[in-house]
């Protein structure tokens, strides 16, 4: 069985967490499940929850979505006070069961369970000097990397242990955290991955996404700080700041593409930024044409831009089928070649002897951008303008995004001209960069590395330099 090769970066993972205070006496499992739920945009391989009831620690997950998962049955199983919660898409490490989260083990101190999203560009040479001091490993991921980390230092505390840790680990990551008594969230330094903070009742929240909270009645408090330590227990919330200030540098692709539309990470409303990012591609692509449409789900918002900017009348151009996730397998190479059409259907009577201008959020690799134009001008459409709400893709992402080759990135290797030409549309614009960072509304440091090729963090390729010159 293939997967079929998306035009699009995968979501890396998401996280969640709940501690319920005594009086709100919580069904943790149950809210961790409708806030996986609402997350399950940012990973469909494999879900899971850990609970703890104070003693114990005990926990299911599986290979799937998060309603493929679990179940009434399983779900009341799991009793306690806090939970955390993940859905994965492997950035590091195969798709396996070994490999889904949360990982639950036994430490020092107690029992421990750990999920984790982002990517950590020194894992390796970490692992190799805890195999070296005879440390084990189950699975292949940086997660179990990091709970080794916090293993080795427990002496004292978790907090110490957790803080020692980090000082230690380089890359992107939003890591939650449970053990007997305590829920523990973490921040990079960095800022790259999100996680926020919520309150329900009395009980605190944590998630990779402010749409998690609102899906489960929570309300925002603020996201985690860049380098934040949050710790949660029975008397309530607490914080350390162990990292120098270094400025939050959050994925600019999270407001562009992985990120929910209802979601408010930063402070920047990722809804609003992709609308501002349409009318910035008009003011700097216009076009003739009849009828603007999106691509079904992030480049709707962008294609609304669009059309307010320009004053085409905005359209639907696309029928998306609900029932195919956004990773699909499919068994021979021509359903493969297939594809694009089970997942979207042209809404023929709207685009139909008409000038289609076509809003996508993203070309990464150019796969189906081809069979998009071709689409629409099978179901007639005069003339078809293709307009990118992102810049053009030219470098990896080394944080938690599964491209890591150039030779891969359509950008990297072909001129605008060139991918016009390759996805047969009458003209093509992607938004400048300039322009991408007016569309996000606020001053604040973004990770631009795979449109410029500027990291806010050493890449693994520095990383191993720096381990061959010692």
């Amino acid at each position: 069985m293939n997967k079929i090769l998306s035009d699009k970066f995968k979501e890396e993972c998401g996280v969640f967490g709940i501690f319920s205070s005594e009086e709100d006496n919580l069904d943790v499992a149950s809210v961790s499940y409708f806030g996986l739920y609402a997350l399950q945009h940012r990973g469909q391989e494999s879900a899971g929850i850990v609970v703890s009831d104070g003693k114990e620690l005990n926990g299911h997950k599986g290979m799937g979505l998060v309603p493929d998962v679990f179940n009434e049955d399983n779900l009341s199983k799991l009793k306690g006070n806090a939970a955390i919660g993940h859905v994965r898409y492997s950035t590091t490490g195969s798709s396996n069961i070994n490999n889904a989260q949360p990982i639950l083990s036994k430490y020092k101190l107690g029992p421990i369970a750990i999920a984790h999203n982002g990517n950590l560009v020194n894992a390796d040479v970490i692992r190799e000097l805890l195999e070296n001091g005879g440390c084990m490993f189950q699975t292949s991921i940086d997660t179990e990397v990091i709970l080794n980390l916090i293993a080795r230092n427990s002496g004292e505390s978790i907090e110490k242990a957790v803080f020692n840790a980090v000082q230690a680990i380089k890359g992107s990551f939003a890591i939650v955290i449970l053990t007997q008594d305590k829920l523990i969230g973490v921040r990079d330094p960095n800022g790259i991955r999100p996680l926020c903070i919520g309150k329900l009742n009395n009980s605190y929240v944590l998630a990779s996404e402010s749409c998690a909270l609102d899906t489960i009645g929570a309300d925002f408090v603020r996201d985690v700080n860049a380098g934040e330590i949050v710790i949660i227990d029975k008397d309530g919330i607490k914080s350390l700041n162990p990292t120098e200030k270094i400025g939050c540098a959050t994925c600019a692709f999270e407001y562009i593409y992985f990120a929910r539309p209802d979601s408010v990470i930063d402070g920047i409303n990722v809804y609003e930024s992709r609308v501002r990012a349409g009318k910035t591609l008009f003011e700097e692509h216009p076009v003739d044409a009849d009828i603007v449409v999106g691509v079904p789900d992030s480049g709707l918002a962008a294609a609304v831009g669009y059309a307010e900017a320009s004053g085409i009348p905005y359209g639907t151009g696309f029928i998306k089928n609900k029932y195919v996730g956004r990773t699909f397998i499919a068994p021979t190479q021509e359903i493969r070649e297939r594809a694009v059409s089970i997942k979207l259907n042209v809404l023929k009577v709207n685009v139909k002897d008409k000038r289609v201008v076509l809003v996508e959020d993203s070309i990464v690799r150019g796969t189906t951008s081809r069979k998009l134009v071709e689409q629409l001008k099978n179901a007639g459409a005069k003339e078809v303008h293709f307009r990118v709400a992102s810049p053009v893709v030219k470098y990896p992402c080394y944080f938690g995004i599964d491209i890591a080759y150039r030779k891969e990135l359509i950008g990297a290797n072909l001129s605008v001209e060139e991918i016009r030409e390759q996805t047969g549309a009458d003209s093509l614009g992607y938004i400048s960069l300039e322009g991408l960072l007016k569309s996000f509304g606020k001053k604040h440091i973004f990770c631009l590395g795979c449109f410029n090729g500027v990291y806010p963090v050493a890449t693994p390729i520095e990383v191993d330099k720096e381990r061959l010159e010692r």
